[in-house]
This record gives C-alpha cells, structure tokens and sequence, in this order.
C-alpha cells in the first residue's frame, strides 16, 4: 500500500503535469498586461481605450462563461478529449491574436483563447488522479502556478516584447499550448474509468449552487481573485509614486513571491496532516482581511508595502491551494466536473469584477475606495469561512 504522507510517482507525475497546463493557463491572461496598452496604440482602433480594455478582460469573461460547459462535457466524455480539445481553441485564439492588424482582430483572438475553458476540467482530473490524503498538495502545485506565473509575466514580458513583441509573445503562447497537448497525452496517466461514467442527472448544476457548503468556497474565490485585481490596481502606482520606477517593479514582485511560496508551505502541511483545514483556511482569510486593513497607513513606504505583499501572497497561496482541493472534496463524485466548472467560472468573474471594480474606485476614491471594497469582500468572506464544514478527514489519517 502506499504511504499516507507521500505522493506515489503517477499520482506525482499527474500533479507536475497538469499544473503546468494550468499554468498555462494563466499564462496567456497574465503576460500581455505589462505591454499590451503600449502595442495596442499601434492597432487600428487601439487608441480608444475602452476596446482596449476589453481586450484584456475578454480573455477572463469567456473563460468565466464556458468552465460550466466544459466541466460538464468532461463528466460525460472523459477529462483528457475536452482538454486537447480546449488546448486546440486556444492555439486558434493566439494565432489570430497574433495576426490581428486591429485592436476589433485581437478582441476575437482573446475571445477564442477564452473559450478554451479547462480550468476546471484540470483541477477535476487532478483530483481524479490523486488520493484524498494527497489531493491538497496536487492543489498547492497548481495554485502555486498563479502566483508563480504573475510573477514570471511581470519579469518576462518587457523582455519578450523586446526580443519577439507582442504579435511574438501571442505566438509563443498558441505554440505552448500545442506543445502542452503531448504533456498530457505523454506525461498525464489516464483518468480512473469512473469519471468516464455519465454523470447522474440529478446531480443538476441548480443543485450545486444551491449547496452551502460549495456556495461558501465559491464565494471565497469569486472575492480572493477580485481582491488580487482590485488590488493590483494601486499597488504599481503606489511603487512608482514611492520612487521605484515601472521598469524595476519585478523586483519588488520577484522576491515576494518566491518568499511567499516558501512561506506558504508549513501551513499547507498542517492543515492536512494535522486535520486543521478549517483553522487554517479561516486564518489565512483573516491574516488577508488585517493586512488590508493595516494598508492605508502603509502607502507610503516601499519597504512596508513589500512586506505587505509578503504576507498577502502568502495567505493568498494557502487560500489558493486550499479551495479547489476542499472544492473537490465536498463535490458530488458523479459531478465532480460540473462543480469545478462552476467553481472556475466563479474564479473568472471575480478576476473581471475585481479589475473592472477596482479602477473605477480608484478613479472616483483613490486608494482608499480599492482598501473599502477589498475589506467587505474579506469581511463577508471571513464570517462564511468561520461557518464552513471542514470535510472529513480520510480514514488513513484517522488511523
């Protein structure tokens, strides 16, 4: 028998292998925001900046609108088909983007990257291929990928735009994702033949929003991935307003994250060793809600807002392994795909509704109107979180 407490090589090589594909994920929202504003004044139709911002943020709103879709498919027809089929899309999506001669060209291309929608179908094949006493550890490894890429686009994009532009780094990313589909056949092993069964059509997507416990976590992405974007928004200008100029903000970024990852494990490990998911899950929701809190006084100083994002990058990593492995563990079997849709999709909207909510507070309010919004979030997220049901703990562990 295995052990508990390791991960066996397939279980291993599964969780390796689909983060990465996760990652790429993210890769193709995150790495064009440092430059894309610049290239886009080279497009017809790039100076109106309304239809430049719906360039970035379509990516995040087909994403949002197809996971369900996809997460349902999977359940039906197996996870590795939808995800070389998602994969496909999104190498269509980048080659337009990347030929786009108007800013109209790459709003389609970042709508057709969009609909490749397997987040979700990733996360739930992770958890097919993984035993419950390892599954937040396979979580952490794709919620690491978040932070990690975020970090990789702030410190690669100006200098892939130097090298390859934009039109290169589009290119780049369809011919990554081409790549990605021998990763999963060659490395990914094949799902349990159990996921491959119909799902039970009781098991209605009506019935999975209505689930409170499913409803508490999908809040609890919906508002982790709004405060990000809202917060991202005063963060870099904060930086610059301190003397640190745009050029060199990765390193303030870079430090940060590679400190928060390391920052992020102890707790990851007790939560799950020690039985403690729901401690640490409401801790790290309360450890973002002071931080945010304390920020207005910290403005100011470059060196406090490091440490700032030390500490929220490190509850956010935690927060980010953590709720798609409960998210998983508290779904139906038979709508395993199907809930981590709704899950991805929630995760989206919040991305769109953080970015969106968080410029037009910071134009009316400043900083300050960003830290109000940021704190309901937490503050509602804090109280349901306090309320949860921790899963229970597997029979391995109890022994």
């Amino acid at each position: 028998m295995p052990s508990a407490d390791r991960m066996t090589p397939p279980e291993l090589r599964a969780s390796i292998g689909l983060a990465s594909i996760f990652g790429l994920r993210m890769l193709g929202m995150f790495v064009i925001l440092p430059v894309f504003a610049i290239y886009a004044e080279t497009l017809r139709g790039g100076d109106d900046l309304t239809l430049v911002g719906f360039a970035i943020g379509a990516y995040g709103l087909t994403q949002a609108v197809l996971q369900i879709p996809f997460g349902w498919l999977s359940d039906r027809y197996g996870r590795k088909p939808v995800i070389y089929c998602g994969l496909v899309i999104f190498a269509l999506g980048s080659g337009v983007a990347a030929t786009a001669d108007s800013i109209g060209g790459v709003i389609a291309g970042r709508i057709l990257q969009g609909a490749g929608a397997i987040s979700a179908v990733v996360i739930a094949l992770t958890a097919d291929l993984t035993r419950e006493t390892q599954r937040t550890k396979a979580m952490a490894m794709i919620g690491s990928t978040i932070g990690l890429t975020f970090a990789l686009s702030l410190v690669a994009s100006p200098w892939l735009n130097q090298i390859i532009g934009v039109r290169g780094i589009f290119a780049l990313t369809g011919i990554l994702s081409l790549l990605a589909i021998g990763v999963v056949y060659a490395v990914v092993p094949a799902a349990p033949p159990m996921v491959r069964h119909a799902a039970d059509d009781s098991l209605s997507l009506l019935k999975l929003l209505r689930d409170p416990q499913l409803a508490r976590l999908n809040f609890g992405i919906f508002a982790l991935h709004a405060v990000l974007m809202a917060l991202f928004i005063v963060v870099p200008l904060s930086l610059r307003d301190g003397g640190l100029d745009i050029d060199h903000h990765w390193q303030v970024y870079l430090p940060v994250m590679l400190g928060s990852f390391v920052v992020m494990l102890p707790p990851v490990i007790i939560a799950e060793r020690r039985g403690r998911l729901k401690a640490v899950f409401a801790g790290a929701v309360a450890v973002l809600l002071a931080g945010h809190l304390a920020m207005p006084w910290l403005l100011g100083s470059t060196n406090a807002i490091i440490v700032f994002l030390l500490i929220f990058f490190s509850a956010f990593n935690v927060l980010e392994a953590m709720l798609p492995s409960l998210t998983s563990k508290l779904a139906p079997p038979a709508a395993k795909g199907a809930a981590m849709g709704i899950y991805s999709s929630v995760q989206f909207l919040g991305t769109f509704a953080g970015a969106a909510s968080g410029g037009f507070l910071y134009h009316r309010f400043g900083a300050n109107g960003v830290f109000v919004f940021d704190v309901t979030l937490l503050a509602v997220w804090l109280v349901l979180a306090l309320g949860m049901t921790a899963p229970r703990r597997p029979a391995t562990l109890n022994a």
